[in-house]
This record gives C-alpha cells, structure tokens and sequence, in this order.
C-alpha cells in the first residue's frame, strides 16, 4: 500500500477527485492549506488604486489517500493529466509525495492490512 498527498491548486480539486474516481481509487480526503513552494508566492492588487503587494505564502488544496501498490501508476497518471496547466505546466501546479503505508487499521471493526482500506 502506499500514501499519495497530491498539493494542487484549489481550483483543480473537482477534477482532481473525479480523476481519483476514475482511476478506482475508494477512498480520499482533501483540506484546503496556506503554504509556500518554490512559486514564491503572488503578486496581489489591494484597494482602489491597484495598489500591489506579494503575498509569501499561497492557498493549496491537499488530497489524501492510500491506495494498493497495483493502483499507484494509474492514480498519478491521471492526477497529473488534469492538474496540471494546460500547455506544458506552471510554477505552482502542485507536488505529489508517495510514500509507503506498512499497515492500516480499520477502527469498526478491527480489520488491518489493505481490506481496511
């Protein structure tokens, strides 16, 4: 099994889950976060007088799940077809960290191991 946190835009996580659907994923979560990466930040206009300022960090969306190692490729592979900007990509489209899950524990019942996911 593995953990997949995909940080996207916030305005990509209607087709980022209908892409997780798709690709037969169960199960998922999502928080929307204030965070900075390599973008650096925004430029902002404020007030009447378009006065500009930059704002460090950015709004994200994360999505969480955990998934079984045969669904990792097809999971990714339709994540970053849509979540990222058409025309090859932008500074800002997100990141996506897999890592491996040694056990889960369904709390009803008991049940461990890929079932309880």
């Amino acid at each position: 099994m593995q953990k997949i946190e995909i940080i996207v835009r916030p305005e990509r996580i209607g087709s980022v889950t209908a892409a997780l659907d798709e690709a037969g994923c169960t199960g998922y979560h999502y928080t929307n976060v204030t965070g900075r990466g390599r973008q650096g930040g925004v430029e902002v206009s404020t007030g009447r007088g378009g006065q500009t300022t930059t704002r460090s960090a950015v709004p994200k969306t994360v999505v969480t799940t955990v998934v079984d190692d045969a669904l990792v490729e097809k999971v990714l592979e339709g994540v970053l077809l849509v979540a990222r900007t058409p025309g090859g990509g932008n500074i800002g489209d997100g990141k996506i960290f897999v890592s491996p899950v040694s056990d889960v524990i369904r709390v009803s019942d008991g049940e461990r191991g890929g079932g309880a996911v």
